[in-house]
């Protein structure tokens, strides 16, 4: 029985969701979370779970956090983004940290049926017109697309030292929270500045912020200006 893990705040996409999955997996267990740290919660259920569909503006995170939460905590579950912010930038940013497809919010329940199938089948789901090649990715600045794939190259520790870093956690901090010695989280900073081309950790933060989706939605609303 494939079991899949919906995390968003508005019940009704909640609602459509479901419907979804339940039209192409009448059997599915389909567990509900409204809060990305509610979600992560109920994703380190033994029994597993095998897609989450993942808004991207939850209360409490900004930008990707969210996805970075869960790329970094649970690497190997299937991650599509659902949202009602359909720059492509957004979208290959969303894709650039690991997805496995990303659905708009406008979507009709066919389209929901055809994205999740696609996915559990193994694809990659893109929204149409990205598909249809009508509304063309544009190239990301250099610095924030270097910065992406240096963002892969870190470990999933690493990637948790850096979430608790722009949390503003200091180290003896992080190594309460992640149960370490404070040795081992230098060790872990070092390696995220090496690894982002920076030399302290307010840079690591600073340059990161870059790249949420919040300010290249404000790019995009410069431009129609």
């Amino acid at each position: 029985m494939y079991r899949f893990l919906i995390v968003d705040d508005h019940p009704l996409f909640r609602d459509a969701l479901e419907g979804a999955i339940r039209h192409a997996y009448p059997d599915a267990a389909v567990v509900e979370a409204t809060t990305i740290a509610e979600a992560l919660e109920v994703a380190a259920d033994p029994a597993g779970f095998d897609l989450a569909l993942l808004d991207l503006s939850m209360p409490g995170t900004t930008g990707f956090d969210g996805v970075l939460q869960f790329r970094t905590r649970y690497p190997r579950l299937p991650v599509v983004v659902v949202s009602g912010l359909e720059d492509p930038r957004i979208v290959r940013e969303a894709l650039a940290y690991g997805v496995s497809g990303f659905i708009p919010k406008s979507s009709r329940k066919a389209e929901l049926v055809d994205a999740i199938t696609a996915v559990m089948n193994g694809g990659v789901h893109l929204p149409a017109d990205l598909e249809r090649g009508a509304l063309p990715l544009p190239e990301p600045q250099a610095r924030a697309g270097d910065l992406v794939q240096r963002l892969k190259s870190l470990t999933p520790a690493q990637l948790r030292v850096l979430h608790m870093l722009r949390q503003g956690l200091l180290n003896k901090q992080i190594a309460y929270e992640l149960q370490v010695g404070e040795t081992t989280v230098k060790a872990h900073v070092s390696e995220i500045l090496r690894k982002l081309g920076v030399v302290s950790r307010t840079q690591a933060v600073i340059e990161v912020a870059k790249i949420d989706f919040d300010q290249v939605a404000e790019g995009s609303a410069d431009d129609r200006s």
